[in-house]
Parts: C-alpha cells; sequence; structure tokens
C-alpha cells in the first residue's frame, strides 16, 4: 500500500516545497504566464503582445473577450491554464499570505519545546530520587504517545 502512495507523497511535498516560497510562487506564476503566452502565439497565429495579454487575463480569470481561442489547441490551453491557476496557484499564493497574517507569537519554537522537555526529564529524575530517599512510591510513567501516523488498538470489554 505504502508503494502505491508514493507518488502522493512526493507530489504533497512538492506542493509544501513550492508554496512555502513566495520566490517560487511568483517565478513559477510568471513562467506560466509566458510559456502559455508563447505556446499561445504559435497555435492561434496571435503577437507576442496579444498572447501575454491573453494569458494574463485567462490566468486571472477576468476573460474580457478581446482576445479568445479559436482552435481546438488554443481552447485546451486555456482549459488547462484557467485550471491549474484557479485549482493551484491562485489557492497556494492565498495560502500562503494568509499563513503569514496568522503569527502566534506565543507559541513555542521547536528548541523551546525541547528545552521543557529536557527540564521535565531532570525534574522527574529529581522527583524520583526524593521519593526514594522518603521511601514512597511513585506511579508509573504514563506510556509514551504513538508516533505520528499510528493509530493505538482499541481495548474490547467482554
Amino acid at each position: 500500500m505504502d508503494v502505491l502512495l508514493l507518488p502522493f507523497r512526493w507530489v504533497y511535498r512538492g506542493l509544501v516545497w513550492f508554496a512555502n516560497s513566495p520566490r517560487t510562487l511568483i517565478t513559477s506564476y510568471l513562467l506560466m504566464i509566458v510559456v502559455a503566452g508563447v505556446i499561445y502565439s504559435h497555435v492561434e497565429h496571435r503577437s507576442a503582445t496579444d498572447s501575454v495579454w491573453w494569458a494574463v487575463v485567462t490566468a486571472s480569470t477576468v476573460g474580457y473577450g478581446d482576445i479568445s481561442p479559436t482552435t481546438g489547441a488554443g481552447r485546451a490551453l486555456a482549459a488547462l491554464l484557467i485550471s491549474t491557476m484557479v485549482l493551484l496557484v491562485i489557492p497556494l499564493i492565498t495560502a500562503h499570505f494568509a499563513s503569514q497574517l496568522i503569527v502566534d507569537d506565543d507559541a513555542f519554537e521547536h528548541d523551546e519545546q525541547e528545552e521543557l522537555k529536557a527540564d521535565v526529564r531532570r525534574m522527574r529524575a529529581l522527583l524520583e530520587e526524593l521519593a526514594a530517599r522518603q521511601g514512597i512510591t511513585l506511579p508509573p510513567e504514563p506510556p509514551p504517545p504513538p508516533p505520528p501516523g499510528v493509530r493505538r488498538a482499541r481495548r474490547t470489554r467482554r
């Protein structure tokens, strides 16, 4: 089953990398406009400036109608450009900017979390040492949480 999911994991990782870089997002947007414009100019026999204008208008889904494809290849290119922009690029750009607006300044950084865990371990060791001197038995430590993605087995009652 893992082998079947491997390509989807690669695509997901690629999208995460792609979405977390504003430079990559903007570069890819501009590259899509230029490539679509070049292809459109060859397929529809239009000038380069008209073709880039068509690509911008089509990618932004404004669709003024001043320039529209007449060939099947031009229409397929328009459908691909619109679908890619609406389903992938625009949501990634929006998500990136939204994630920049939603920043929790009080959230612990990874280093701070690791430091807190180490402090708790030291306190547990000191508590166990103190309890041993006093002859007190401490309750057992709770089991560690399962790794991400692993489900715990359910207990059945009889």
